[in-house]
């Protein structure tokens, strides 16, 4: 596993940004800034400390998958912890065995730093070494659009 950091500073409040980047006032704002790791992205659950949580999306057949994981820890605006333990097969939870093994227990954390008016939000996600130049993609691209949606004020 490796270990991975991508930062953005964005012109708004750490409320702001941690409720767009949650959905919390609005789950499209969730499915907008994922969108860039999934067009059909979105999640089933709570962000509530404890809580299972679905991360999903559909495939080109309609299927449903994604990860199954749970919020490790969540301090409103502060700080987020998700678990990943398991792929999600349709309606079928995959927890052990090959496809999840190497990763399961995975952690993405999220910090979220107020100075100023200015948010640093700080995304740590661990991960399989061969998914890293997908992540070096992508999370720029995500973060991009998180920032867009936080301080246009949708």
């Amino acid at each position: 596993m490796k270990k991975i950091q991508y930062t953005k500073d964005i012109k708004a409040s750490a409320e702001k940004v941690y409720n767009t980047m949650l959905g919390l006032d609005n789950i499209e704002t969730y499915n907008q800034w994922t969108a860039e790791f999934n067009p059909t992205s979105t999640y089933e659950g709570s962000w509530e400390k404890g809580t299972k949580i679905y991360f999903v999306g559909t495939d080109e057949n309609g299927k449903k998958g994604g990860m199954v994981s749970e919020i490790a820890e969540n301090i409103p605006f502060e700080f987020v912890s998700i678990r990943h333990y398991g792929i999600l097969d349709g309606e079928n939870e995959i927890t052990e065995g090959p496809d999840v093994e190497s990763w399961a227990g995975s952690l993405e954390n999220y910090s979220f730093h107020e100075h100023n008016g200015i948010t640093t939000v700080t995304a740590e996600i661990e991960l399989a070494e061969e998914y890293l130049n997908y992540f070096d993609e992508t999370w720029p691209r995500a973060l991009n659009k998180l920032k867009e949606l936080s301080e246009s004020g949708k």
